[in-house]
């Protein structure tokens, strides 16, 4: 499998690289950006480290290789230039992604690609590249709430003083403010969180709202998140390449899951090789279904705010 890596110059893009070479499931990796040098010097650099990893082709280069790959990751993004208001951080991230879209769209793309979103606002984005690429909706996936959901699970862990593997939770909604703590399924290794040795409610905010400042508290201390952000990025391209269908909080235009339609959000999701093979719409706690539909219309209303500048082109 093949997965070209748009923005692969940038920290979230290398580091996706990086984590997927070393997983050594795709066997080949390219890097697209329009600073080549840059992405040259990290196609070379882990080109160097292939004898001791996997047998994979590891280049960097322009959109000329979307036509030949399986999944197309776009990591792109600008950062919030100062007093830059968050919707004109939006704007000017969804005018940088609909040139992209329009790249990809000229090179052309297999009929079975996956196109995977990581650029935020993920779940807007994704929405737009549902409605701009000529591709089933199924095979258009954002990265979604994995990051937060893996972020949320290694805080709990280490509350706890738990293996990380053997914490199960989820963060579902939004990747963003309105997201969503699923603590009725959460557990340590199949034991409930709530009846857990040194578990109560105090902790139990305190380490949320600590998830939900994870991104931010990583660009105070390093200017940007990329290691976990790769992790999360391998883990859902692992489940498309090996064709797992594997259960991830992740985004999709959806459809009536939890009464939620026409907005790209997370709800636990099956991902193979197809893309969103399906979604599944588990008992939750009437709080937390009432905050995932809160959550969506949070979203809708800043979707809305972007269609009516951009417009949409799909009925």
């Amino acid at each position: 499998m093949k997965v070209s890596i748009i923005g692969g110059a940038g920290l979230v893009g290398s580091s996706a690289a990086f984590a997927l070479q070393c997983g050594g499931i795709v066997s080949e990796i390219a890097l697209l950006d329009l600073n080549l040098d840059l992405a040259g010097g990290h196609a070379l650099d882990l080109l160097h480290g292939t004898p001791s990893v996997a047998d994979q082709v590891i280049v960097a280069g322009g959109y000329e290789h979307v036509p030949s790959s399986d999944v197309i990751c776009i990591t792109a993004g600008l950062r919030r230039k100062p007093d830059e208001s968050r919707l004109d951080l939006i704007n000017r991230n969804t005018d940088l992604f609909l040139g992209i879209l329009a790249e990809v769209a000229k090179a052309g793309m297999k009929k079975d690609a996956i196109v995977f979103v990581v650029s935020n606002p993920v779940d807007i984005l994704t929405y737009v590249a549902a409605d701009r690429l000529n591709l089933p909706e199924s095979q258009v996936i954002g990265l979604g709430t994995q990051l937060d959901t893996i972020r949320f699970r290694s805080l709990i862990a280490q509350q706890l003083k738990a293996p990380p593997t053997q914490i199960n939770a989820l963060i579902l909604g939004e990747h963003g403010d309105s997201m969503v703590p699923i603590w009725s399924s959460a557990a340590v290794a199949g034991l409930p969180l709530e009846k857990f040795p040194g578990w109560n409610v105090r902790v139990a905010d305190e380490l949320f709202t600590r998830t939900k400042g994870s991104g931010a508290e990583v660009i105070k201390k390093k200017t940007g998140a990329g290691f976990a952000v790769g992790i999360a990025i391998r883990d859902v391209i692992h489940s498309i390449a090996l064709d797992q269908k594997r259960i991830l909080p992740v985004s999709t235009v959806q459809n009536g899951c939890y009464d939620i339609r026409d907005v790209a959000l997370s709800v636990p999701t099956v991902v193979g090789r197809a893309g969103c093979v399906a979604r599944h719409q588990i008992d939750l706690w009437p709080k937390e279904v009432q905050a995932l539909r809160k959550s969506g219309l949070v979203l809708r209303q800043t979707l809305e705010t972007v269609l009516g500048r951009i417009g949409k082109t799909k009925k």
